[in-house]
C-alpha cells in the first residue's frame, strides 16, 4: 500500500507534518518502538509508530531520524498523547532527511493503524501471489516438467511469510520451501499426519488446526485432481491413506476467505503434480504387473527372467548389475460390521478356502487370494481371505499407494525417491517387488534385507490415525531371491507372513519370513473359539491365581520353558532358590492337571502362550 492510502482513511486519525513529496511510497508492514535505537528490528519499507518516549531532549531527534533513515523505513507516526504538539526538533530532522512524519490524534490506538496496515497489506501480497500461483498452475498444467510443489512453497513463503510442507499420509517430508529453514522433525511430521488422517476420518472439512510443541499448523488436504467429478461420490476411506496433505506453520482460524481460497489453489496446483507423479509410475506398475502374472501362472523361470532383465533397468537405472529381490505383500482390510474390538483374522477353515480359491484362481490365471464368477470377475461384496468383508470397497489401489509409501528409500538419487519401487494389486491385495542392488550383512544385521517391523516404525502413528476403528494394513515380507526362480516361493512366503501379522493385534501389523517357524506359520490357521478354549483352559487357572496371590506364575512359566527346563538356568534368571522355582512349578502343575516334565505338556503350555 502507498503512504497517500493512510491520509485517505479517516479512522486513523493520521495528520501530515511533512514529506509531502514522498507519499508515493510503498508500505510493506508496520513497526511499534520507543526504543533509541531500533535499527536491529527494522528491515526497510516499515511505517513505525512511536510514543516518543526515546525523547528526553531536542538533541535526541537527529539521530533517531538518521537510523530510520539509513533503515529505509517508508514514514515516522508519532503519536500526540504524551506531548501533545509534536516537537519541532522532530519535525525538521524529518524534513532534513526526507522522511515522511505523520501525526497521531491522541484518541487513535496504534493498535487500530497496525491491524489496518497489516490488513492491506497482506491483503494486496495475497492478490500478487494468486496472479502468481494462476500462472505457475497453467505452467504446470501445459508444460513437461513444471518445477514441482518447492516452487510453490517459496511463493508463500517470499510473499506470505508462511512457512509450508508438503506431507504423504504417513508423515514423509515430499517438498519443503528453502525459506522454511530446517526440515520438520519425524516426530512433528508423524504427528501432523496422524492428525490429518484422524480429522479426514470423522468426515471434517480442512483446514485442520494442530497445535505441536507450542506452534499452531494448519493441514490442507491436497487430493488428487485425476479423480474426476467421480472423486466427490466415493468412499473417504478409498482416499484417505493415499492423499497427500499440505502443513502451513500458521493459525488459519482467523484468515479472511480470500487467503483461504488463495491457499485451496496452491493445493489443487500441488495437486497436479501429484498426479504427474503417480503417471510417472505407470511403466513400474506395469513392469510389476507382468512380473507377478508370470509368477502366479508358473510361467518358465526363463520367461520371469527374461522380464526382470527388462526391468532391472528402469527400476535400478544405471547400475546395471542383476539385482537380489524380495517380495513385500500388504493387504488394506476394512470392517464396518465388527468395529474396534475386531479380531485379527479367521479361523483355519476360512483360511484354507482362500487359500486354495487363491491357487485355483492363480492357475485360471487369475490373482490369488480373491473370489471369481464365470467371467472372470470378483463379485462385490464377498468376504476376502482373511473373513472379512469390505464393504464394496477395494483395499488393492489404497494398499499399492501405501506400499509405494512405506518402501520408499530417502537416500535414492532423484527426482522421485520412490521411482525404484515397483508395485502391483490383486483386488484388495498389493504385491511390491523390491530390487536390492548391494544385498551385504551390513544391510540389516544378517543379510535379509528389509525388515517388516523396521518398514513399519515410522508410519504406524498416522496410519493407525487413518485405519481409525474399522481398518487394518496387514504386511508380509519375503526373504530375498536370487533368481527368477525364486520369486514363486518369495510370494507365497510374503502371504504366509502377512497371514501370521494378520492374527496379532493392532490396526498395523507386519511380519516376515524370520518368523515362518513351523508352530508359528500354523497358529493362524487355528479357528478363533479353539483358540480362546485352548488357552483358557491352561492359562486361566494361573492367571487367576497370580491375580489372587501375586504368585508370578505365568512369568515363572515363560521362564521355564525359554530355559528348555533346566531347573538351575532358569532359577538363576529369575533370581530364585531353585526350591522355590520348583514349589512354583509344582502349583502350576496342581492347577492345570499337566506335567511339565512331559514333553507333550510343555509343548502345549508353549503354544498356549504364543497364542495368548
Amino acid at each position: 500500500m502507498r503512504l497517500r492510502a493512510l491520509l485517505d482513511t479517516d479512522a486513523l486519525g493520521l495528520r501530515l507534518l511533512g514529506g509531502e513529496d514522498e507519499l508515493d511510497r510503498t508500505v510493506r508492514g508496520v513497526m511499534t518502538t520507543d526504543l533509541r535505537d531500533p535499527s536491529r528490528y527494522l528491515g526497510g519499507g516499515e511505517l513505525v509508530l512511536t510514543g516518543l518516549a526515546w525523547r528526553r531532549n531536542a538533541a535526541d531527534s537527529e539521530p533517531f531520524v538518521r537510523i530510520l533513515a539509513a533503515a529505509g523505513v517508508a514514514a515516522l507516526a508519532a503519536g500526540e498523547a504524551e506531548l501533545g504538539d509534536i516537537p519541532e526538533d522532530l519535525v525538521e530532522a524529518c524534513a532534513r532527511h526526507r522522511l515522511p512524519l505523520f501525526a497521531v490524534h491522541e484518541s487513535v490506538a496504534f493498535a487500530t493503524i497496525t491491524e489496518h496496515v497489516v490488513r492491506q497489506v497482506s491483503g494486496e501480497r495475497a492478490g500478487d501471489l494468486a496472479a502468481v500461483v494462476d500462472r505457475h498452475r497453467r505452467l504446470m498444467t501445459s508444460g513437461p516438467a513444471g518445477g514441482g510443489p518447492d516452487v510453490v512453497l517459496d511463493l508463500l513463503g517470499s510473499d506470505l511469510d508462511l512457512r509450508a510442507w508438503v506431507l504423504s499420509p504417513a508423515g514423509r517430508a515430499i517438498a519443503g520451501a528453502s525459506s522454511a529453514g530446517s526440515p520438520l522433525p519425524a516426530p512433528v511430521r508423524a504427528r501432523l499426519a496422524g492428525e490429518h488422517l484422524a480429522a479426514a476420518r470423522t468426515g471434517r472439512r480442512g483446514p485442520h488446526r494442530v497445535g505441536v510443541d507450542g506452534v499452531t499448523y494448519s493441514l490442507f488436504p491436497i487430493r488428487s485432481s485425476g479423480r474426476g467429478a467421480a472423486g466427490a461420490s466415493r468412499d473417504v476411506r478409498e482416499t484417505v491413506l493415499s492423499d497427500w496433505l499440505l502443513a502451513v506453520e500458521a493459525d488459519a482460524g482467523d484468515w479472511p476467505e480470500e487467503r483461504l481460497d488463495l491457499l485451496q489453489g496452491v493445493t489443487q496446483l500441488i495437486a497436479v503434480e501429484r498426479d504427474r507423479r503417480d503417471a510417472a509410475r505407470t511403466v513400474r506398475r506395469r513392469l510389476a504387473q507382468e512380473v507377478l502374472e508370470l509368477v502366479q501362472t508358473g510361467a518358465p523361470p526363463a520367461e520371469i527372467a527374461a522380464r526382470l532383465r527388462v526391468a532391472a533397468p528402469v527400476l535400478l537405472p544405471g547400475l546395471g548389475a542383476a539385482p537380489h529381490w524380495q517380495v513385500v505383500v500388504a493387504r488394506v482390510e476394512w470392517d464396518d460390521a465388527r468395529g474396534a474390538g475386531a479380531p485379527a483374522e479367521g479361523g483355519a477353515r476360512r483360511a484354507a478356502e482362500a487359500e486354495g480359491g487363491g491357487r485355483r484362481a492363480a492357475e485360471q490365471g487369475g490373482p490369488a487370494g480373491l473370489a471369481y464368477d464365470g467371467g472372470g470377475t470378483r463379485r462385490a461384496g464377498e468376504a476376502d481371505g482373511g473373513g472379512r468383508r469390505t464393504a464394496g470397497i477395494e483395499g488393492g489401489p489404497v494398499a499399492q499407494a501405501l506400499l509405494e509409501e512405506i518402501l520408499v528409500d530417502p537416500a535414492t538419487a532423484g527426482p522421485d525417491p520412490s521411482d525404484r519401487i515397483a508395485v502391483a494389486h490383486t483386488g484388495d491385495e498389493a504385491i511390491a517387488l523390491v530390487p536390492l542392488p548391494a544385498l551385504s550383512p551390513e544391510a540389516d544385521g544378517d543379510g535379509t534385507g528389509l525388515l517388516a517391523d523396521a518398514l513399519l516404525a515410522a508410519v504406524r502413528e498416522p496410519l493407525s490415525a487413518g485405519l481409525a476403528d474399522d481398518g487394518r494394513l496387514t504386511l508380509g515380507v519375503s526373504a530375498a531371491v536370487h533368481s527368477a526362480e525364486g520369486l514363486r516361493g518369495a510370494l507365497e512366503e510374503a502371504r504366509h507372513a502377512r497371514r501370521v501379522a494378520a492374527a496379532r493385534p493392532g490396526r498395523v501389523c507386519a511380519a516376515g519370513h524370520q518368523e515362518l517357524a513351523s508352530h508359528v506359520l500354523l497358529l493362524p490357521f487355528v479357528p478363533d473359539d479353539v483358540r480362546r478354549a485352548f488357552t483358557a483352559r491352561l492359562l486361566d487357572p494361573l492367571r487367576e491365581y497370580d491375580r489372587r496371590h501375586r504368585a508370578e506364575l505365568i512369568p515363572t512359566l515363560e521362564a521355564f520353558l525359554d530355559s528348555d527346563g533346566s531347573w538351575t538356568r532358569c532359577a538363576t534368571r529369575l533370581h530364585l532358590h531353585v526350591n522355590t522355582l520348583r514349589y512354583r512349578v509344582g502349583r502350576i502343575e496342581q492347577l492345570t492337571g499337566r506335567d511339565l516334565s512331559r514333553l507333550e505338556d510343555k509343548l502345549d503350555f508353549f503354544l498356549a502362550l504364543r497364542m495368548s
